[in-house]
């Protein structure tokens, strides 16, 4: 069952936060010793009071999007688990199949069905894209499966569907998360990571009105993990640890993506990392453009703790989970610094994936658990259901680029 809208007492004591927010160093036996710390929550308020938007009882979710009028839809990728749809609307207590159970099922026809779902976001003109990696179970991705599926949130009809060639979506490729400027082109363009923890690593472009796609800042060093990244979560490092072989680094390159206010750069950062970068919008788009001249424009905006989801408002601010820390911050425009605040430092925000800032001014996020999978623990499963949605009020507007 789903439990709506349910707030959480503030948890943390003050000899429990001063524990956590204590740098912490964990020696590894990992091709030597390896040292991973953890680096120190910015001191700062927590703002507002977080709200439990909903809870799942079955498969582990991951990407969260929320339309003008409040329609909630969640992403269930299949990663192992029984997942019978890969994309949901949440509706009052229940999840139901979006936009219908048949096309999260029919795998028989590749091209015309959703196989493992990773993000969903609404654009500017409110319209629900869904982004296909094609990659159930992390099976090789190939033409006809990896894919943009576009779907008409007044008819709940599925209005375009662009796929990507070979030579953009790898083998290897991973579709994490979209972003869009419907300024650009006729109809707009979108732009994707690709997180892929086995191959290259890249930014893909999509042309939405011809469906043309490609690949830039492949193999840039801003895109793939850092080298012998371990982060520490709940107060362990983080590694593959399979049932069988030797422990290895997580690898996961290029992961979140954020709009500028004003259309000029896209931020990104990678999950297995610090940093945050930022690129060129306009050479991203110009399809023309040569790799060297875009990779000229990325610039290193500096350590922002090691997250996952990114997300931006209208105000140039930018939202960074924090899945050491169990928290989100929020990085103040360019002008200021790049001084951060503390949006939720809780301890049921375990792994804050997706993030989703919504017309109602309310920031939505999914806490998964991820790091709490069988492949990180020798093939044991220590997620503990339910998962969860949450969302914190945060006094601000999506991008609207349009």
């Amino acid at each position: 069952m789903l439990r709506a809208f349910t707030v959480f007492p503030r948890y943390v004591d003050t000899y429990g936060r001063f524990l956590i927010l204590s740098i912490v160093t964990v020696s590894v036996l990992f091709w030597g010793s390896v040292q991973a710390q953890l680096p120190e929550l910015p001191q700062s308020q927590t703002v507002g009071e977080l709200e439990l938007v909903a809870t799942f009882d079955s498969a582990m979710p991951a990407g969260v999007t929320v339309s003008q009028e409040g329609r909630i839809f969640v992403t269930f990728p299949r990663w192992g688990d029984d997942v019978p749809y890969t994309v949901g609307e949440v509706i009052g207590d229940e999840v139901v199949p979006y936009p219908n159970a048949e096309i999260n099922s029919n795998d028989s026809d590749p091209q015309n069905s959703l196989l493992s779902v990773q993000s969903v976001v609404v654009d500017p003109n409110n319209r629900l894209w869904l982004l296909d990696t094609g990659r159930p179970l992390f099976e090789p991705a190939s033409y006809g499966k990896a894919k943009l599926v576009g779907v008409d949130l007044q008819s709940n009809r599925v209005f375009k569907t662009i796929l990507f060639p070979e030579d953009v979506a790898l083998p290897t490729t991973y579709l994490n998360d979209i972003r869009f400027d419907l300024t650009r082109g006729t109809e707009g363009m979108a732009f994707i990571t690709d997180s892929s923890a086995e191959g290259t690593n890249g930014i893909i472009i999509v042309d939405l009105a011809s469906g043309r796609s490609w690949r830039r800042l492949d193999k840039h060093p801003s895109t793939l993990a850092e080298p012998n990244f371990v982060p520490v979560v709940e107060g362990q490092p983080l590694l593959n640890r399979p049932t069988d072989g030797e422990p290895s680094y997580m690898t996961v390159g290029a992961d979140g993506i954020a709009i500028a206010s004003d259309g000029t750069k896209i931020y990104y950062c990678v999950l297995s990392g610090r940093q945050l970068y930022s690129v060129s919008l306009d050479a991203l788009a110009d399809e023309r453009i040569g790799d060297e001249v875009i990779a000229a424009t990325v610039e290193n905006l500096g350590e922002k703790g090691a997250s996952d989801g990114l997300e931006s408002d209208s105000e140039g601010r930018v939202y960074i989970t924090d899945y050491e820390h169990n928290a989100i911050r929020r990085r103040l425009p360019e002008a200021m610094a790049g001084s951060e605040e503390t949006l939720v430092f809780d301890s049921h925000a375990l792994w804050p994936d997706t993030l989703s800032l919504a017309t109602d001014g309310y920031l939505y996020f999914t806490a998964n658990q991820l790091h709490r999978q069988p492949g990180f623990h020798k093939g044991e499963d220590l997620r503990e259901k339910p998962y969860s949605l949450f969302r914190i009020a945060v006094d601000a507007q999506p991008v609207m680029l349009k």
